[in-house]
């Protein structure tokens, strides 16, 4: 028996009034592996050609009607005994090519899936292998096998490069990838190296030096770990505000003492700063504004401090990681309200930092002092991590308070006497 379909054979199946029967007779053997061998099949819907082609076909008498119940061992040995095929599956692969068992395709998809991460560099392979969340990502971007394994190889020549010191992404991309714009926000290969990179930051962290991934926008949270893996996105944006820090050794970055300053993530990332603050109290806080009282109040006299600017972007938290890596001591203090809460827990889990005045009993004081007004804080309670109380006073009482309301109580913290303070920390000193 030939693979050429005859004469006979395309006149009694491949005839035109049968090809959405063909189809429909393809996509049966098709699923065919995957729910039994049904010897049967039931065909509806039929127009009157269609219908009379298959009376001819298997040999029933013609009569008006719509559908037709298809014995196929009958019809199989009808075909063998006219010579035309050795089965009606065979008469179909004749006329139109192969029928390709679904149940085996995606056996065959499984299978090429499973071996990606097999082929993946170690910090791919672990993630892949470890991360619930990074196959079901990799199958969304990839698509296919082929297309994800792609994905891969692109992802691990960036790995490669990182950690870098003050790279910036344009720059990455175009030396790695052949394109300055392949690792831009929402590209394939950008969004698994990140997601590699964060996984890869997070695992070597306790859990208590987890990320609180909230609040805080998704495309400052990858901007950040960019920055985290030494690389420079938005290299000018939301640069980090401070008041008195002590100038690096270097001298390469001054400020005028008592004058609020920033520093830029792209100052902090291509020359990291030897700060000298070993055993130094930094304090830090949320609000911009605290800054710009502390220097008109106290001037050259206010201990060093920091600002977050609401939750730390990427310079915030390059220059608190720079800080405490020197040995710095940090001591927060925020805006009393359920945002607040939430950046103060990330502060004190990320930089193991001490609340500074920001506690139950500082809350009550403050709203003792507080003009009368309708509850302002809303149902969704944060626990703060670093006192058990504070969630519950706030939630009882109902009120925000602003952290510029309390701000004379840190003045008087932030008040060195003689300089003294000042002087411990730019030596090393407690």
């Amino acid at each position: 028996m030939t693979n050429t379909p005859d004469a006979r054979l395309q006149r009694a199946l491949g005839c035109p009034e049968l090809a959405a029967v063909r189809q429909r007779l393809r996509r049966h053997f098709e699923r065919a592996e995957t729910r039994g061998c049904a010897t049967q099949v039931r065909l509806g819907d039929l127009d009157t050609a269609a219908y009379r082609a298959l009376c001819q076909l298997t040999g029933q008498p013609s009569r008006p009607a719509r559908s037709l119940t298809l014995d196929i061992t009958k019809l199989d040995a009808r075909l063998r005994e006219a010579g035309l095929a050795d089965s009606l599956r065979d008469a179909l692969e004749r006329l139109e090519g192969p029928i390709v068992s679904q149940a085996r395709l995606r056996e065959e998809c499984q299978s090429r899936w499973s071996a990606l991460p097999a082929d993946a560099q170690p910090l791919l392979r672990t993630w892949l292998e470890k991360s619930p969340a990074a196959m079901t990502l990799l199958k969304r971007l990839g698509r296919t096998p082929e297309r994800a394994r792609s994905l891969l190889t692109a992802a691990d020549a960036v790995l490669r490069r990182l950690p870098a010191e003050g790279l910036p992404r344009s720059q990455l991309a175009a030396e790695t990838l052949g394109d300055a714009h392949a690792l831009d926000a929402g590209q394939a290969v950008a969004t698994l190296v990140l997601a590699a990179w964060r996984w890869h930051v997070q695992a070597s962290k306790s859990a208590e030096e987890k990320d609180d991934e909230s609040p805080g926008a998704t495309g400052a949270r990858a901007r950040d770990t960019w920055a985290q893996a030494g690389i420079l996105v938005s290299e000018l944006a939301r640069p980090v505000l401070f008041l008195n820090l002590p100038t690096p050794a270097s001298g390469l970055h001054t400020w005028i003492p008592g004058e609020p300053a920033y520093l830029s993530l792209r100052q902090l990332l291509r020359r990291p700063l030897a700060w000298p603050v070993a055993g130094c109290r930094i304090h830090v806080c949320e609000n911009p504004d605290i800054v710009a009282i502390a220097a008109d109040r106290l001037g050259e006299t206010c201990a060093p401090l920091v600002c977050t600017d609401g939750m730390p972007a990427a310079a915030q938290r390059i220059l608190l990681d720079q800080l405490t890596a020197a040995g710095a001591r940090l001591h927060y203090h925020g805006d009393y309200d359920w945002p607040g809460i939430g950046i103060g827990n990330f502060v004190m889990r990320t930089w193991n930092a001490s609340p500074w005045r920001f506690g139950a009993a500082e809350y009550r004081a403050a709203v003792a002092q507080t003009p009368p007004r309708a509850r302002d804080l809303d149902a969704t309670r944060v626990e703060a991590v670093w006192d058990t109380e504070l969630g519950a006073e706030m939630d009882r009482h109902g009120l925000s308070i602003a952290e510029e309301a309390v701000v004379a109580s840190l003045l008087d913290d932030l008040r060195q006497n003689d300089g003294m303070s000042r002087q411990a920390c730019d030596t090393g000193g407690a």
